[in-house]
């Protein structure tokens, strides 16, 4: 049976810094107001992401410095249906140095034993612990780290759903 869990971060993730332009779709960005500030989204990547949520044995976890205002604010305001997935938070990465959302990930994978997990974060490509870890966990993984400006890309979420749709393990 599919086990995969997707982390996914908000800002320069789902809503980008400063949009102009079209999105990675070519439409225009919507903007909405999700209760603290208006954010930017593309229509096209939040109905890709609700259909990657109801693929059986897929897992979506929030994995953002919103925390419970994601799940509360963001997913009425864009019409994303993430309003029921658990979120992590700085304190669930417990004490130590480092990243606090490679800290609560590896916490939350070692409760849950994810046989495949996908991890979305416009800081990916700086964090080097985090790349250290994914590479070591190799196939297992799909990391992506969309450009902030722009957020999740059509291709990337192509390469979510061929990763859900074809497990390693």
């Amino acid at each position: 049976m599919l086990n995969v869990t997707i982390y996914l971060d908000v800002d320069g993730v789902v809503c980008p810094f400063g949009a102009t332009g079209t999105t990675p779709w070519g439409t225009a960005w919507r903007v909405a107001n999700a209760g603290l500030l208006e954010v930017a989204y593309a229509a096209e990547l939040v109905d890709g992401l609700n259909s990657l949520a109801r693929v059986p044995g897929v897992r979506c976890v929030w994995l953002t410095s919103w925390e419970d205002m994601a799940p509360r604010y963001l997913c009425p305001a864009i019409g994303l249906a993430g309003s029921r997935w658990p979120w992590l938070t700085a304190g669930d990465a417990g004490p130590g140095e480092g990243w606090w959302k490679l800290a609560a990930l590896q916490e939350d994978v070692a409760k849950t034993s994810p046989h495949g997990i996908v991890w979305i974060d416009d800081q990916l490509n700086y964090e080097q612990e985090a790349q250290a870890w994914a590479a070591i966990l190799g196939a297992r993984i799909l990391a992506i780290s969309p450009d902030p400006r722009r957020g999740i890309s059509p291709a990337q979420l192509a390469a979510v759903s061929s990763f859900v749709a074809e497990p390693v393990f």
